[in-house]
């Protein structure tokens, strides 16, 4: 169905639709090769949307939440993989750039300003067999040192790792005052003490590159440590700044994927003169309902992020359910979408080398992709019951006191 749009909405949208042809183009071959599109990262680049949520003071173009989650999602109808790696860098950058207009923290500044010319990319490299992404613990281990901390472990998924200049990552440091703790912290890729274990090999989004990360005794200086939370906690800062943007990102990723699959349907259903089928009439009408449902869900939970609500009326655990309906809610249609269409595509939907098999093939990750379908339905549940799953680490202003 069309979408109403502001004029800002628009013209946002209007520079993601300037790189589609090519990276629709492209999408096939990186696929099938399995390679990174760096090449798409230069339309990206050149079309400025990599600056797309940077301030516009600092030298972007100052784009929303919601604003954001309107062009992931029209990316991803060209290319699921590209529009994947992409949101791992425009929602940091859009979490920090909300942040430093409310604080002014001039480490958020220096970094977005940077952005602003082009001068970075971003990698979340969090994830690990085993433990759920809600930043409460890390099986790598971060040892003191003067000055800093030793890495040592493995990551999995590194999207974005093959062309980022900056990653976050997570540790465990066990011998914290008061506590084992979890660090995020901040790393130069390029330093000794960490490599890129080239293991990507997957049914879908194999375009993202998604590789092992080894940390070999990298070194961290204790200025990169943006954050330190006891393990085991909920903490707020990690639900404003990291899974309030990075989930919904997710949920457009795989909504465009949901769009491009309807397109692909209707275009057969019209070449073929099906459009008054009944059949196909209510297999596109539940692709329909189904994505204006994320769109609606996406556009509410942006508005929340923006105005502060999310954070400031909700406890942490009930914000961070609310982080997982939505990427849920978005992805489970996506994958629903997928399989009610082939009821109109037919053949063309198994057959190697259409789009509609290497979209069915991307869908399939967003199901496992965090906050899984097995912790979601864990936090909404028990938040729902008023159970607590976990205590709240308190919060604890850069350099001043915990309240």
């Amino acid at each position: 169905m069309r979408q109403l749009l502001t004029e800002r909405e628009q013209s946002f949208l209007a520079l993601a639709d300037k790189v589609l042809p090519a990276l629709g183009e492209r999408a096939a071959r990186h696929d099938r090769d399995n390679t990174f599109p760096a090449d798409n990262y230069d339309d990206l680049r050149a079309g400025g949307l990599l600056r797309l949520t940077v301030p516009e003071e600092l030298g972007g173009l100052g784009a929303g939440q919601g604003e954001l989650l309107r062009v992931l999602e029209r990316l991803a109808t060209a290319d699921g993989a590209t529009a994947l790696s992409y949101a791992m860098h425009a929602a940091p950058l859009g979490s920090w750039a909300h942040t430093w207009r409310r604080t002014g923290a001039p480490p958020l500044e220096q970094v977005l300003r940077i952005a602003g010319q082009d001068g970075l990319v971003l990698a979340a490299i969090a994830s690990e067999p085993g433990i759920p992404a809600l930043f409460m613990d890390a099986k790598t281990r971060a040892t003191k040192v003067d000055g800093g901390f030793h890495l040592h472990g493995r990551k999995i998924f590194g999207t974005n790792s093959a062309i980022a200049t900056m990653w976050a990552a997570t540790a465990r440091w066990d011998e914290a005052p008061g506590g084992p703790q979890v660090l995020i912290v901040m790393i130069d890729p390029t330093m000794p003490g960490v490599r890129i274990e080239q293991t990507w090999d997957t049914l879908g989004m194999r375009a993202t590159r998604s590789d092992d990360i080894v940390f070999e005794g990298m070194f961290v200086p204790d200025m990169a440590v943006l954050q330190s939370i006891p393990v085991g906690h909920f903490d707020v800062q990690v639900l404003d700044m990291i899974l309030s943007w990075t989930t919904p990102s997710f949920g457009a990723v795989y909504t465009g994927l949901a769009v491009a699959a309807l397109d692909f349907a209707v275009d057969i259903a019209r070449r073929n003169g099906l459009e008054r089928d009944t059949r196909v009439q209510d297999a596109v009408a539940d692709a329909e309902i189904a994505i204006e449902t994320s769109r609606a869900l996406l556009q509410r939970h942006a508005a929340d992020v923006m105005s502060g609500a999310l954070v400031s009326q909700l406890p942490v655990q009930e914000g961070l359910a609310r982080c997982a309906l939505v990427k849920n809610v978005c992805t489970n249609n996506a994958a629903a979408v997928l399989t009610r269409l082939i009821d109109v595509v037919g053949g063309a939907a198994y057959r190697r080398g259409s789009a509609y098999e290497r979209i069915w093939r991307d869908v399939q990750a967003g199901l496992f992709m965090p906050i899984n379908n097995r912790t979601g339905r864990e936090l909404i549940g028990a938040s729902t019951l008023g159970v607590e799953l976990a205590p709240v680490a308190p919060f604890v202003i850069p350099g001043g006191e915990g309240r």
